[in-house]
């Protein structure tokens, strides 16, 4: 059943060098109990494109189009600070954002900020909310959670943060849980303990999981379907069987041929995408890939950038040219 439905999604900044259109035109779905990935380079527009949905953009960002259906009601009607978004915020749906020591209160205990939302949102006293925030920081693997739930964030490590970010948006039993970036910085043990740990919460707590990432390799194992955004626009959705079986978008190709695979022959060497992102303040007419597209073919420089296509089943395409056969 579908819980989250974003139609036509715009978000812009205003520069001195011009508008920067950071969101253009995104359009996804969520199911319930599902877990989506959303991956793309830094600026395409993932983390913005989330931060609109929490209607979290602030001067001078502003959403100037599209909807936010949750729950049958479009957030996107509400005052960004009015009682409606603000008991949909945290409550409903919550965000681990990518920095955890610049997202917690350096100067407020870990327990004050967890007990804040359960005093806020669940009405709990100062009692309750303090045994539930042991309880969380307990299940997401905090030792010792009653003897360290009075120390600040810096007593804490980078992936114990993390824990305490999951554990905080988790608090409220929230229907949405969105995954900022949530294992940069971190080593690899740590990422790979995070994302078992997110796995297993939103399991727990019947919630949906949008990770959003760089990197394809974080969301194959966890992932039913993928999202591939570049410059603002989603290019490329599919299951995680289509991304990785059978990617059809010349960028979802290319970042896929840049990560390291298991089952390549030795020595393969990695194959980065060449070239930079476009600049959001002037975009062209056509496709933003085409600079540094390998595929590209005359009615790539004619016409427009195209609308997503069907390639297949629930597997959608933004491109003219046809990879199918090149891919390999």
């Amino acid at each position: 059943m579908e819980l989250l439905k974003v139609t036509s999604l715009a978000t812009q900044f205003k520069t001195e060098g011009g508008l920067v259109k950071a969101v253009d035109g995104v359009s996804y779905y969520i199911d319930e109990l599902e877990i989506v990935g959303l991956v793309g380079e830094s600026g395409c527009g993932k983390s913005v494109s989330q931060l609109s949905t929490m209607q979290l953009i602030s001067a001078p960002g502003k959403i100037v189009g599209g909807e936010v259906i949750f729950e049958g009601q479009n957030l996107l009607k509400y005052e960004a600070n009015g009682p409606e978004m603000r008991a949909t915020r945290g409550a409903k749906i919550a965000m681990i954002f990518q920095e955890p020591m610049t997202s917690l209160n350096p100067v407020l205990t870990i327990g004050q900020q967890l007990t804040e939302m359960l005093e806020l949102h669940m009405k709990m006293s100062s009692e309750a909310a303090r045994r539930r925030a042991i309880d969380l920081m307990g299940l997401v693997g905090i030792p010792a959670a009653e003897n360290r739930i009075d120390d600040y964030p810096h007593h804490f490590s980078g992936g114990m943060r993390q824990r305490v970010m999951i554990a905080m948006a988790l608090s409220c039993n929230p229907r949405i849980l969105i995954a900022d970036e949530p294992t940069t910085a971190l080593d690899v043990t740590t990422q790979a303990q995070l994302l078992e740990l997110m796995k297993d919460m939103v399991q727990r707590f019947r919630a949906s999981l949008v990770i959003v990432t760089h990197n394809l390799g974080v969301v194959a194992r966890y992932a039913q379907r993928i999202y591939i955004m570049y410059a603002g626009r989603i290019v490329e959705s599919g299951t995680t069987k289509d991304i990785f079986a059978t990617p059809r978008h010349p960028y979802t190709i290319g970042l896929l041929k840049s990560i390291p695979r298991l089952d390549e022959a030795e020595g393969t060497k990695l194959v980065p995408i060449e070239g930079l992102p476009p600049n959001l303040i002037n975009m062209p007419p056509t496709c933003a890939f085409l600079p540094r597209c390998s595929y590209k073919i005359d009615r790539c420089f004619r016409d427009p950038w195209p609308d997503l296509k069907s390639v297949g089943g629930n597997h959608f395409i933004r491109c003219y040219a046809n990879t199918k056969e090149k891919k390999k």
